[in-house]
């Protein structure tokens, strides 16, 4: 539960300091720009949407591998070293997003258009490992626990 507030202000904070950008706010619609920065921002953002409700799955997966550990005690201690790596994969997918979050921010309008468009691609790749990591760990942890 308390985890549940954690990552709701989280995403409150994030998504409301994330909604400005060089001091105006950024709208999907405003995609037609023809800033090229502008749209790479917009996909840095929408890898971010499509990662951050799995924040919640991270957290639910964690907790049932950590009862299947607790409760299961015909568990070799092989089978309970690779559950503990799962959710040990689970938790550094939680981190890499959180931290991601707390590091990102846009570059302001006078920073330049290379500067700015140089942030935004290592952030791509940044938003990039977080996706990977929380889909592998998310599937891993599904797979063990015989989820879809």
């Amino acid at each position: 539960m308390k985890f549940n507030l954690i990552v709701l202000f989280a995403g409150i904070f994030f998504m409301t300091s994330c909604s400005k950008k060089g001091g105006h706010e950024h709208h999907e619609s405003e995609a037609t720009s023809d800033d090229p920065n502008e749209a790479l921002y917009i996909q840095v953002m929408a890898i971010h949407d499509e990662v951050m409700p799995k924040m919640d799955d991270l957290y639910r997966l964690k907790k049932e591998l950590q009862d299947k550990i607790s409760s299961s005690k015909e568990l070799t201690v092989d089978k309970k070293e690779q559950l503990k790596q799962i959710i040990s994969s689970l938790d550094s997918a939680d981190h890499l997003m959180m931290n991601w979050m707390h590091k990102f921010k846009p570059l302001p309008d006078s920073a330049g258009q290379e500067a700015a468009r140089e942030y935004l691609e290592n952030e791509m790749e940044e938003i990039n490992k977080v996706k990977e990591l929380t889909n592998e760990s998310v599937q891993k942890a599904k797979t063990e626990l015989g989820l879809k």
